[in-house]
């Protein structure tokens, strides 16, 4: 028997990320598609793994390829709502990290949807897991909530 997650509070994310909403995001019932979430994910860590020098799109040796992603959903968001990505670190380990991504309406104190997704690290040339390359190590283990 699974139970219901429990909606987080915008202060259980260190960081935020701005979501640009697009008229393609709405579908048939008027709100953003759930599929829409999961690009938002996406969008928001590698955002901030690029913004912070961690991976370069063409050219980084070492790559977070996704594994495993889940979301729970509390309230719709639209087209052309303003969202924001509050972005944490659940779990930081050899080769694998665990994000947890809420999904915000622009100033809102609970997450309409939240989720996770995590990164395996491998080589780029290779796809075999390498460990996290230590100044990704340092700027992720920033990430760690304090409110979890």
């Amino acid at each position: 028997m699974s139970t219901k997650p429990t909606r987080r509070h915008r202060s259980t994310y260190p960081v935020f990320r701005p979501i640009t909403t697009r008229w393609m995001d709405n579908d048939a019932y008027g709100h953003a598609n759930n599929v829409h979430y999961y690009s938002y994910f996406d969008s928001a860590v590698n955002g901030l793994l690029v913004e912070k020098g961690l991976l370069s799109i063409g050219d980084s040796p070492v790559i977070g390829l996704v594994v495993e992603s889940g979301c729970a959903y509390f309230e719709s968001a639209a087209f052309p709502e303003k969202l924001e990505a509050g972005i944490s670190v659940a779990h930081l380990g050899r080769s694998s990290v665990r994000y947890e991504i809420g999904i915000f309406k622009e100033g809102a104190e609970f997450a309409a949807a939240q989720g996770h997704f995590v990164h395996v690290y491998v080589d780029r040339e290779t796809q075999r897991p390498v460990e996290i390359p230590p100044e990704a190590r340092r700027a992720l283990s920033e990430l760690f909530s304090t409110d979890r």
